[in-house]
């Protein structure tokens, strides 16, 4: 008995000098400490005053940290004002959502939008960077919501949509994380204009997509010259089905009756 409690005492003073020496290490032993097995010597090296940004971003390439080693960096003086380190916490994969929810508001509109597209994110961290950034967009200026546009994921895309800029519109119709069906809701709602239908039934991408083309053509701000023209490559059944929709414009159903009637149909 007496022996185990001489070597838990010889332990415990070999653990404080331990903790002491790394708080106390000069800025070339700081990574030994930094790289411990024991969290406590490495959360003790990172109370240490001569720890500097390379350090920690150092520490920060390991994927096995643990949260409490995550936590002790994000409390830590040279994490307060230090932007690449408050990033590299936002991309480890060890960061809970609950402490990432804590970071994301001190990260630029485009690191927001990095940290959504790293391979291999949470799917719950994804979710709160996408919502961190479309809180960020009433007021995002003009040339960072195109910019965002052309690599941003599917839900900031379909958010930006629906602002309806014809501007930020072509950007986001270029974006390969646009989906078909984000466009034809956007065709049915009241955020559609003439301008931006012509954008989109103009796309190569989008132009030939049917379910577009059927949204486009009962629209009733869809301008004519798409109308017509397009109605005229319809089979006759299709026009038909057009012209039951309740969305047509006085003018686009006159369109319609007067495509059937050349037919040699009626309505």
């Amino acid at each position: 008995m007496l022996n185990e409690e001489n070597n838990s005492l010889v332990l415990d003073r070999d653990v404080v000098a331990r903790l002491k020496d790394a708080m106390q290490a000069g800025p070339d032993e700081l990574l030994t400490f930094l790289q411990d097995p024991a969290a406590d010597i490495v959360k003790a090296a990172i109370r240490n005053p001569l720890i500097n940004e390379s350090h920690v971003l150092t520490l920060l390439k390991g994927r096995d940290l643990h949260e409490d080693i995550l936590r002790a960096i994000w409390n830590s003086r040279i994490a307060k004002d230090n932007h690449p380190i408050k990033v590299a916490i936002a991309h480890h994969p060890a960061t809970s959502a609950a402490h990432l929810s804590e970071v994301l508001p001190f990260l630029y509109l485009f690191d927001l939008a990095t940290l959504c597209a790293l391979p291999g994110i949470a799917h719950d961290q994804k979710i709160a960077a996408e919502r961190a950034i479309i809180r960020r967009l009433p007021t995002t200026p003009l040339g960072n919501k195109i910019a965002l546009a052309h690599r941003a994921t599917a839900a900031v895309v379909e958010q930006l949509l629906k602002e309806a800029d014809s501007r930020v519109m072509a950007a986001c119709l270029d974006n390969t994380q646009l989906k078909e069906g984000m466009l034809f809701q956007f065709l049915r709602s009241a955020a559609s204009t003439p301008e931006t239908i012509s954008m989109i039934a103009r796309h190569p991408r989008w132009k030939n997509m049917p379910s577009l083309k059927h949204a486009i053509l009962t629209n009733p701000k869809t301008p004519l010259i798409w109308f017509t023209q397009w109605l005229k490559d319809l089979k006759f059944t299709e026009i038909r089905n057009i012209y039951n929709s309740q969305r047509l414009s006085q003018v686009q159903r006159r369109e319609v009756q007067t495509e059937l009637k050349r037919r040699g149909g009626s309505r």
